[in-house]
């Protein structure tokens, strides 16, 4: 499915590629008619501002929201485990998933980056990604109240994959998660800070499971196993770009 792939590369670091496709994005997203079409409209604001921008003041934008933020991380675990081993562990399983279904991570990343999980994703019929999407769909519902506290257009995305989730988002889960300071970028001393911070669990029912149900996610992303098209394999290198839907 291209749409997940659309949403996977506009919350990929901006690149002259990336600038380059997104005009024919809207298209695709029209054809496979899966993300509403009130959030489209709010999709096409960010694609065109994407199209039209110039990739080093995009690629500073996206530094400054999604890598000096831990409370914006595109990490899914960081809002379960932080730095604890745990967190290693929840990696090599969802890595192997991948691999199981036939999709390669060809670079440095971490499988649970969220483009990347969405790259799996339009690997799969379009129910079982809707079914697992809703796994973690309140931290998915946080980042974008966050992301629209700072206006963001980015917002607009992961409030797409909220409405495409099979299960809406818990508010109480949701509203745990923003409990979490959510410091200024700007303030190297405060994000100094707050990445020193201990390991932090989110919402009820922590334990022995994540907030975001990270232990259901991951026995569902078992359970989807199937062979996919090589052709989307994840290529990637240095910094988290993506193939061209």
């Amino acid at each position: 499915m291209k749409t997940f792939k659309i949403l996977s590369a506009l919350l990929s670091y901006p690149s002259d590629d990336l600038i380059a496709a997104a005009s024919s994005f809207g298209v695709f997203l029209e054809a496979e008619a899966i993300v509403p079409p009130a959030h489209r409209r709010a999709l096409a604001d960010l694609i065109a501002d994407i199209a039209a921008g110039d990739v080093y003041d995009l690629q500073e934008r996206y530094g400054l929201l999604f890598d000096r933020s831990k409370t914006l991380s595109l990490h899914l675990f960081e809002h379960v485990h932080g730095e604890s081993r745990d967190r290693g562990q929840a990696m090599v399983d969802l890595k192997a998933t991948y691999e199981a279904a036939g999709l390669e991570i060809a670079a440095n990343e971490l499988p649970d980056f969220v483009p990347l999980f969405l790259e799996f994703l339009s690997t799969q019929p379009l129910e079982a990604a809707r079914d697992l999407l809703g796994q973690p769909s309140h931290i998915l519902a946080a980042l974008g109240e966050r992301l629209g506290q700072r206006r963001s257009r980015y917002r607009a995305v992961f409030d797409a994959l909220v409405a495409i989730a099979a299960e809406a988002p818990s508010r109480a889960a949701v509203e745990a998660l923003l409990e979490a300071s959510d410091v200024d970028p700007m303030d190297l001393k405060a994000l100094d800070a707050a990445w020193e911070e201990e390991e932090v669990r989110f919402g009820p029912g922590t334990q022995g499971q994540g907030a975001c149900g990270q232990e259901t996610l991951i026995a569902r992303l078992r359970a989807a196993r199937r062979k996919v098209d090589p052709a989307l394999t994840h290529q990637n290198q240095g910094a988290p770009r993506h193939a061209n839907p």
